[in-house]
């Protein structure tokens, strides 16, 4: 495993768990979260939660 690879897992992972992107940038050490934004496209489970939490309010 790269090190490239370990930091994309553990970004992955983190999302997935429900941390918030501006602390995963600063965990990896991004200087612009718009770096890290890019995890968060393989996330698409946490798209898919977040509209589920729309039908809660209707």
């Amino acid at each position: 495993m790269t090190f490239h690879v370990s930091r994309h897992t553990f970004a992955t992972m983190m999302l997935t768990a429900g941390a918030d992107l501006y602390t995963i940038s600063k965990l990896i050490g991004h200087a612009d979260i718009r770096t890290t934004q890019i995890y968060s496209k393989v996330v698409d489970q946490k798209k898919q939660h977040a509209i589920t939490l729309l039908d809660k309010l209707f």
